[in-house]
């Protein structure tokens, strides 16, 4: 199993670096975590987006889920562009040949997220062209979950566990025959996180505040973070989203969590590619 870190940032994209999206390879399988500004592009430096098997959204606020509009319509473009090889049409006549039956990538959203995919997608409208129009429809099979669902991809096996954020939001526990990955999403302190982090070779969790947050909005600091990991026995630690790429500010995160947990610490970067490292006890 390998991550790599598409982007980090809270909130919009800065300093060139994109906003939350991760990319998971396991058991021949390539596995998309949130989709936020920017991820299309840091995507398909890594790998062909037509390569994925599967994107996960944790919830649908804008930086984990605005860039799938893009993401799906290079997936579109991606088709077009086999078609115009295998017949040699124009661009726009390869378009139109497609075959809008093909099924299209497993895309998973909390309920009621399609209906704002479908909203997004309607404030670009092709009038010229409507199957450009047709992402959520042709490039993407989109499957509504509910907190506790569970599904495969390849040799994946994905469980999705309830956090507390002012959107639903659910972290994937990715298992495999190589590794065990847990990412959190946006999230406050919340029972569900045990279920999602016990035992995992690598937890990638959202660091985004100094302190522990209390209030209704939900989400971690670096010291929640690294007190999940020890808490449930997780194999090493990734941080992530934050609102700066300041060092000394990311510095302070690492410390904080390497103050309750003995194991690995790192600051997640757009770029960044880690091997999961299986433990031999779980």
């Amino acid at each position: 199993m390998q991550l790599t870190v598409l982007g980090t940032r809270s909130g919009m994209p800065a300093e060139g670096q994109p906003s939350s999206g991760y990319l998971v390879e396991a058991a021949g399988s390539r596995l998309l975590l949130d989709c936020g500004p920017g991820i299309t592009t840091a995507l398909s430096a890594v790998t062909p987006v037509e390569a994925l098997d599967a994107v996960v959204i944790s919830h649908m606020h804008a930086d984990h889920c605005y860039d799938l509009l893009p993401l799906g319509k290079a997936l579109l473009h991606a088709r077009a562009a086999r078609v115009l090889r295998e017949t040699g049409l124009e661009p726009m006549q390869a378009l139109a040949a497609l075959d809008a039956s093909a099924p299209g990538v497993p895309l998973y959203v909390p309920v009621g997220g399609r209906a704002v995919l479908d909203r997004l997608a309607a404030l670009f409208p092709v009038a010229t062209f409507p199957l450009l129009d047709k992402a959520f429809d042709i490039a993407f099979d989109v499957r509504e979950y509910a907190p506790g669902a569970a599904f495969t991809t390849g040799g994946c096996a994905v469980s999705l566990h309830p956090g507390r954020h002012a959107a639903p939001n659910c972290g994937a526990r990715v298992e495999s025959p190589s590794g065990t990955l847990a990412y959190t999403g946006d999230t406050g302190l919340a029972e569900g996180l045990a279920g999602l982090a016990h035992g995992v070779d690598l937890l990638l969790a959202e660091a985004t505040l100094d302190a522990t947050d209390h209030g209704p909005h939900g989400h971690l600091s670096a010291a929640d973070a690294g007190g999940i990991a020890s808490e449930n026995g997780a194999g090493e630690l990734v941080l992530t989203h934050f609102a700066t790429g300041d060092p000394m500010v990311l510095e302070r995160r690492r410390v904080a969590a390497e103050a309750v947990f003995a194991g690995r610490v790192t600051i997640a970067k757009p770029g960044l590619r880690l091997p999961v490292v299986v433990r031999l006890a779980r």
